[in-house]
């Protein structure tokens, strides 16, 4: 659910054109914390109209559209809040994302579906793999920390006993 609903997006940005107001002004008068914000609908109302100011419920793209999108930032010079804008995507991070996966991984990357959990993965934790030397320290370890374990145990029921034949004597 969006924080503010299409509607009061639509009044803020026609308060701003309308009655020639400044971003700065109308986040004041409207109580929002961040005039960015406003001028983000601005921006998306002068490119798609109202449409632009509904959240945009497409919840996957094809790899065609995403690389579409990343060629068209880069020939045109366009930053992540340009394009988004421009394509009316969800949100500016899908932008960055496609243009991270572009550079790091290439084009064919971006045809690639990335939610969810990944297809290889067990419903158990694997084990590490350590090396016998660290394998035979650790069991040797184990096996003196029983023995002093045991050690202790048997002082302590030592130490209980004589303190029981002390207070019988007594």
């Amino acid at each position: 659910m969006s924080k503010y609903s299409p509607e009061f997006k639509l009044e803020v940005v026609k308060y701003c054109i309308e009655k020639h107001h400044g971003p700065k002004d109308a986040s004041k008068h409207f109580s929002i914390p961040a005039y960015s914000t406003v001028e983000k609908w601005i921006k998306k109302y002068n490119e798609h109209g109202e449409k632009g100011l509904f959240k945009n419920l497409k919840s996957s793209y094809s790899g065609k559209f995403k690389q579409n999108v990343i060629e068209y930032m880069h020939e045109n010079h366009l930053s992540a809040t340009q394009t988004a804008i421009h394509f009316n995507l969800g949100s500016i991070d899908q932008a960055l994302r496609w243009e991270r996966i572009y550079y790091e991984e290439g084009p064919q990357a971006l045809y690639e579906e990335r939610r969810g959990r990944k297809k290889n993965m067990s419903s158990k934790p694997r084990k590490k793999k350590l090396s016998k030397e660290v394998e035979e320290d650790l069991i040797s370890e184990n096996q003196r920390l029983r023995m002093e374990n045991e050690y202790l145990k048997k002082l302590n029921a030592l130490v209980q006993e004589r303190i029981k034949r002390e207070n019988k004597k007594k």
